[in-house]
């Protein structure tokens, strides 16, 4: 354990020994660790942990365990007030994976890198399934599937040499500022590929990722879970040198729906970022919540849900851009006007309706003249001139000119103050 700097930007780090006792937690071992920890609470400063961990030292008995809950809520009592990364580096089962769960960032290495409650040895015996290390717990399963892990990495080296990175957007503490970035890139630079990134069909998907690269500094970005729920986008980048997380519908992907993945994905996103009071930039493309029984029977309403509850409850500034579709309940979620954001966009390529063109005239003329109604139905709703007259958007903009009104907005947005009424805490529909 020690204290040292990233770029000049003070850290604790503590990193577990697999040589020792195969990096098992003994009673001492965790008081190490929570002495960091608290002294890093204290004075405000990140936490990175290197974790390469067999669980509790068995022969300590309830030492050990009792260790392990000492961390844990350390690792609760930090959240929300100091930046806490954990790097993966070797296996760690047992306890030893519920500290990393409870970071905000979690880096694993593929190959080398392993998550488990229970390994392999104990799966079988219980359940009588066969399964390797990898398949169980590895880094592509943690970063595709269940969603535990945010990165990985090909080795050692290339997982510490991007926590520098991601290190380098985080502020200190939740209220500290963000660190500035000088940048060559001009504050309104015009980027005309925008103005023919939308296809004229609007069932044609593009890449949403060329819009974010036209927007922000120098085309960076650092995105954080890039292979779990690929429907939606989640990264950092920066704006006239200043940190900004972004959270944008991927088109590419299932058409940019919301589902259950994206849905939690996202809410975790913007939670860490309403934590930090860092800017939320969302790229709206979405047509709508998907459907079906596999969805709704494993809780899309009260997972999308969170999305919903992380945005309103959300503070910090909220920017948010329509580039073609916001249809149904999604418009609304997907920081809308209504769930206090301090500034709207839309393109002139923006469809703001309940639902789509022929799904809703199916229902309201029963199947009737279709092709007419359709065309109709597309020429009133199929446009965001309704939803700007109604005041939900601040203007209808030029798409090449958005960089240059989102930095001037967030210029005006950094004094903003606003609190949500005195109580105890949410309860986001966990």
């Amino acid at each position: 354990t020690g204290l040292g700097a990233i770029n000049k930007r003070p850290v604790f780090v503590f990193s577990q020994d697999f040589t020792v006792f195969g990096g098992s937690l003994s009673e001492t071992h965790a008081e190490k660790i929570c002495k960091i920890m608290d002294k890093a609470v204290t004075m405000g400063i990140p936490v990175i942990g290197l974790n390469d961990s067999g669980g509790a030292r068995i022969h300590e008995g309830v030492d050990s365990l009792a260790g392990y809950a000492e961390v844990f809520q350390r690792n609760v009592l930090a959240s929300g007030a100091i930046p806490q990364i954990s790097l993966v580096m070797g296996p760690c089962a047992g306890g030893a994976v519920y500290s990393p769960a409870m970071t905000d960032f979690v880096m694993m290495v593929r190959g080398s890198s392993h998550l488990f409650v229970t390994g392999p040895d104990v799966v079988k015996t219980v359940t009588r399934e066969e399964v390797t290390q990898e398949e169980l717990g590895g880094a592509g399963v943690h970063t595709s599937k269940s969603g535990v892990a945010h990165k990985d990495f090909e080795n050692d080296i290339e997982a510490l040499l991007e926590t520098r990175k991601l290190f380098d957007y985080l502020p200190l503490a939740y209220n500290k500022p963000t660190p500035v970035v000088p940048t060559n890139d001009p504050v309104d630079r015009k980027s005309p590929v925008l103005n023919s990134v939308i296809p004229e069909d609007s069932n044609v998907p593009y890449d949403m990722k060329t819009v974010i690269e036209q927007v922000v500094d120098e085309g960076t970005m650092f995105e954080i879970m890039p292979k779990f729920a690929k429907n939606i986008v989640t990264c950092f980048a920066r704006m006239n040198g200043r940190t900004v997380g972004i959270v944008a519908n991927q088109p590419k992907e299932l058409a940019g729906v919301l589902d259950i993945d994206a849905s939690v994905k996202a809410a975790r996103f913007v939670q860490f970022l309403d934590c930090y009071n860092i800017p939320i930039i969302t790229f709206v493309d979405v047509p709508g919540f998907l459907p079906g029984t596999g969805q709704e029977h494993n809780g899309i309403i009260r997972h999308g849900a969170k999305l919903l509850f992380a945005y309103a409850e959300a503070t910090t500034p909220k920017l948010t851009v329509v580039t073609r579709k916001a249809y149904g309940g999604a418009y609304d979620v997907m920081s809308s006007h209504h769930l206090r954001g301090d500034v709207n966009y839309a393109w002139p390529s923006a469809e703001i309706a309940v639902m789509g063109a022929e799904g809703a005239v199916k229902i309201i003329f029963r199947g009737k003249d279709i092709e007419k109604n359709t065309e109709e139905y597309v020429h009133k709703f199929a446009n965001p001139l309704v939803a700007a007259q109604r005041g939900f958007f601040e203007d209808i903009i030029d798409p090449s000119t958005t960089r240059e009104r989102l930095n001037e907005d967030l210029d005006l947005l950094e004094t903003k103050v606003l609190k949500n009424p005195p109580k105890k805490h949410s309860n986001i529909p966990l």
